[in-house]
């Protein structure tokens, strides 16, 4: 039974009253005893019903359909053309030249060439080209106006050696080009269909590098943060329980598991099946995954600090640097310095084909050289930091493969897992990335434990230095100065 509580005198509201008789408002907000477990409450209930029938949103419902398709027609040709040119930097030229692979000096004019251009875009061109890639993924800031500075900064870093990804580009482009076709249309403006047009615009963009709309809404559902923190207090006990409890149905080891219902379908080919050790090392490739990417975070932001302070110089200086990464690589190992430099996809498929024909210091040595050259493009061009660092896992994942009880296959679910999540700080989305990029789910306890492992040791280290505050646009500043203000 519930104790009677005394009486207590009604506050004086400040805000306005909402229109229509109110009839016990305080019970109608109050939980009910008898409501289901894991029910909204009512007036949750009532407002999400309200959102769902009221023009504005169902116009904007409307207008996202129509948006997906020029949206994922641009990030495709836009990803292709990024691919075209890559391929004649890194194979067609050096062809030309006689030579198989790059000598190990060219991503030294390369990136000096990213780097003069992306600061001249991040000082001249409205949006600085984007976010600074050390804060991760966002959904915010994109407009019709950027979008020149973030095509151009993007067309500058990423097929010319930056060690970073499509992603962060994709999202402001498809979040701008969604809003420049609203206000191309003279659709209706007003906060709430500004904020569902970039968020439909920049799913379709994203939808076009993973190829699969699940995962990019996945991923900007965590990026977008819905739900704040609670959210992943809730889920991480959630996404932990049901992946080790679902080696009780996989199995691992000698024991078989138990056959259920699966809703999918047989595949040629037999996935490789867990052993008792794969999911042991996977703690262990987590906690050392996670440590090592703090230091390149952590420097990553101390660079964009830097570069704030004087941003062609010193932009250009660090990517000079990425540059001098890759190239020592190259002349350590004797292999192509386009396996250090650039994203990673396409290397990333190379390491899963053939493990074997890397060895451990060849592995050793991208760790170090594609990580520090991580670090510093992170903090000076433009891209996105998800591609990287799945390789990054990976390496440490097939460099962790000979010990004994550890397959190569869970070593790279484990590893890239773990850094794609100290990264990105999405663990829903980094199981989902890893079991994508895998094409089979036979992975997912030990990719599962390993980001949720990697997840609350990231958030449990002390805070990573802050970033500097947006360089003000151009025609701020004009409009500043023009009016005397400092």
């Amino acid at each position: 039974m519930t104790e009677p509580t005394e009486p207590t005198e009604p506050k004086e509201s400040t805000e306005p009253p909402e229109p229509g008789p109110r009839p016990d408002a305080a019970q109608a907000d109050a939980p009910r005893p008898d409501a289901p477990a894991g029910r909204s409450q009512p007036r949750e209930a009532d407002r999400l019903r309200a959102i769902l029938r009221s023009p504005g949103y169902l116009k904007a419902l409307a207008f996202s359909a129509f948006v997906g398709i020029p949206v994922s027609l641009v990030a495709f040709w836009f990803l292709a053309g990024l691919h075209a040119l890559e391929h004649a930097v890194w194979v067609s030229l050096p062809h030309a030249m006689g030579r198989d692979t790059p000598p190990w000096w060219w991503p030294l004019p390369l990136l000096l060439i990213a780097g003069v251009v992306v600061a001249l875009v991040v000082t001249h061109l409205p949006g600085a080209g984007g976010h600074i890639p050390a804060a991760g993924l966002s959904t915010g800031g994109s407009t019709p106006a950027a979008l020149p500075g973030v095509l151009i900064a993007a067309a500058a870093s990423l097929p010319l050696g930056a060690v970073l990804g499509p992603e962060a580009p994709l999202i402001a482009l498809g979040g701008g080009l969604a809003l420049l076709l609203r206000d191309l249309t003279r659709a209706p403006t007003s906060p709430m269909t500004t904020a569902l047009l970039g968020a439909a615009g920049a799913g379709a963009a994203i939808a076009a590098i993973f190829g699969n709309p699940l995962v990019a809404a996945v991923l900007l559902i965590e990026v977008a943060g819905v739900g704040g923190p609670e959210l992943f207090a809730v889920m991480l006990p959630a996404l932990l329980s049901s992946g080790i409890g679902s080696l009780v149905f996989t199995g691992f080891g000698r024991w078989t598991g138990l056959g259920t219902g699966k809703l999918g379908l047989k595949v040629s080919g037999a996935a490789p099946r867990l052993d008792t050790g794969d999911v042991l090392w996977a703690v262990v490739i987590a906690v050392g995954c996670a440590l090592l990417m703090r230091p390149v975070l952590f420097v990553a932001r101390r660079v964009a600090v830097f570069v704030s302070r004087s941003t062609l110089p010193r932009t250009v200086l660090c990517a000079l640097g990425a540059a001098a990464c890759t190239a020592l690589y190259a002349l350590i190992t004797g292999r192509s310095p386009g396996e250090a430099a650039l994203s990673g996809q396409a290397t990333l498929a190379q390491l899963a084909a053939d493990p074997h024909a890397w060895g451990i210091g060849a592995l050793i040595a991208v760790l170090l050289f594609k990580g520090a050259a991580y670090a510093l493009c992170l903090g000076c061009l433009r891209g996105g930091p998800i591609f990287p660092a799945l390789f990054l896992g990976a390496a440490a994942g097939v460099l962790m493969a000979p010990l004994p009880g550890l397959g190569v296959v869970p070593a790279m679910a484990a590893g890239m897992a773990a850094t794609a999540v100290s990264v990105m700080r999405l663990p829903v989305s980094s199981v989902v990335l890893v079991i994508l990029l895998l094409g089979s789910s036979a992975m997912m306890p030990v990719a599962i434990l390993a980001a949720v492992i990697a997840f609350v040791i990231t958030e449990l280290l002390p805070e990573l230095p802050p970033l500097p505050p947006p360089a003000p646009r151009p025609e701020a500043a004009a409009t500043a100065e023009a009016a005397g203000t400092p």
